[in-house]
């Protein structure tokens, strides 16, 4: 199964604060220990709103709001992309990562193309198979 992890924005990281060395250190051995058991698939922090934009669509049109944006619980600052036998096992290897107290990540598991049913017709699996080999050799 596979498993975005979102790592919550705070104010320090809305800020640019910067982790430690230590930081730093504990995350790159966490995050070697979850290569090394074929775990960790893709991992990143994420610059603060005040360098992104959203986009909204609505009735055809969409329209942009560049950052910073209000401090709400839905801002990230980081994630992971992690395949693990389950739910729980997932939660297992988070529990493992070092944090500062306060910190707070949300485990949310990936579509598959199973659970899509009928919907998936045999050319949009094709597609979708083509795009994610296409994707993975750059």
């Amino acid at each position: 199964m596979k498993f975005m992890v979102i790592v919550k924005a705070n104010k320090d990281t809305e800020a640019g604060v910067m982790p430690s060395t230590e930081m730093l250190a504990a995350m790159g051995k966490f995050n070697e220990e979850m290569v090394k058991a074929g775990v960790m698939q893709a991992g990143e922090g994420l610059h603060p709103t005040s360098k992104g934009a959203r986009v909204k669509y609505a009735g055809g049109q969409s329209t942009v709001s560049h950052g910073p944006f209000s401090m709400t619980s839905d801002l990230a600052c980081g994630f992971w992309m992690i395949e693990t036998k389950s739910l729980d096992d997932a939660i297992g290897w988070m529990k493992r990562a070092r944090f500062d107290a306060g910190s707070e990540i949300e485990i949310r598991q990936v579509f598959a193309a199973e659970d899509f049913g009928e919907a998936l017709t045999p050319e949009l699996r094709e597609q979708e198979e083509r795009l994610r080999a296409q994707a993975g050799n750059r």
